[in-house]
């Protein structure tokens, strides 16, 4: 079978994935154009996409019958997917759950310390040799042992981050979640809505998937819920909070900061964001440790092997 791989994945991927199909492996880092979609839908069995290759309705429409079977993403989130018109077209997809969750929570909790603490600000002030030395009121920032933090989207994700929140930091966990959720081990407490989790809360991280109803879950009602010293942090899809309303909301001063490692509109960031000292800014560093993408690519590749044998899939979506 002929597997195709949009873009550069670490040496061990690459190798496993050649022990079961004839690979091309493309080299360049920029998602996939259009034209390059509809020929990996024409051209191989098998596309491992990953974050930013859009195969749309429209792709799927224009190659009413592919040759590829199965889109083997590389990643949890597959909002990039569409999966019902994939399975109109006879494609099947799959994901990488589980792999991704230790190493984003990890993300989640740098970024809520960040932010709080005003970190970025203070990396700046260094670097730009504007110190001038400590002293009592510098820098004052939210201290978060025994504050809330309020988690929209209590997954595995979310689940991850309140516990490391919790029983590292002391916080008290609030959340929302679409449906009710039992978390084990962790005193956490589910409320009705997303708006009573950001009016309660110090804290608040968005773990919600992309795409679909989270598009722009979290808006300008939701963000005017906050109280004005709590500060918000999004691990999730860039999509899934308003980035117009989230501009405004620190601009003026209705909320006090922002960690952000996604973006609406991604790799753009709005000149508004990138001009504030109250947000801390990620180029999508989530899963980013070689370890976690290796796990990512051997999962992805797993899925294909088992379409290849035709088992069932480990993790369709």
């Amino acid at each position: 079978m002929e597997l195709f791989i949009t873009r550069p994945l670490p040496d061990p991927v690459l190798a496993e994935a050649a022990r079961h199909f004839n690979v091309t492996a493309r080299e360049a880092t920029t998602p996939l154009k259009l034209g390059e979609m509809r020929a990996a839908l024409a051209l191989y069995d098998i596309v491992l996409p990953t974050l930013g290759d859009l195969f749309a309705a429209e792709v799927f429409a224009e190659v009413p019958q592919p040759r590829c079977k199965l889109l083997a993403n590389f990643g949890v989130g597959y909002n990039h997917i569409d999966v019902a018109a994939a399975r109109a077209a006879g494609v099947a997809v799959t994901n990488t759950p589980g792999a991704v969750t230790e190493a984003t929570a990890d993300i989640g909790l740098m970024l809520m310390l960040m932010t709080a603490r005003r970190a970025g600000e203070g990396e700046r002030l260094v670097r730009a040799g504007k110190w001038e030395g400590w002293h009592p009121t510098q820098m004052l920032g939210l201290h978060l042992g025994g504050k809330v933090l309020g988690v929209i989207g209590m997954g595995r994700i979310g689940q991850a981050i309140a516990k490391r929140a919790h029983f590292g930091l002391g916080m008290e966990v609030l959340f929302h979640n679409r449906s009710p959720k039992s978390v084990e081990g962790l005193p956490a407490r589910q409320l009705e809505s997303i708006a009573a989790v950001m009016k309660a809360a110090d804290m608040v991280v968005v773990a919600v998937p992309g795409g679909g109803d989270n598009r722009h879950l979290i808006d300008a009602k939701a963000l005017a819920a906050m109280r004005p010293h709590a500060h918000i942090v999004n691990i999730a899809r860039g999509d899934v909070i308003d980035e117009a309303a989230l501009v405004a909301a620190l601009q003026k001063g209705r909320i006090a900061g922002a960690g952000l490692d996604v973006y609406e509109f991604e790799p753009k960031v709005p000149e508004a964001l990138r001009a504030m000292e109250n947000v801390v800014l990620l180029p999508h560093l989530g899963t980013a440790a070689l370890e976690v993408r290796t796990d990512m690519g051997l999962m992805a590749v797993a899925n294909a092997v088992a379409f290849k044998e035709g088992r069932a899939l480990p993790n369709p979506v």
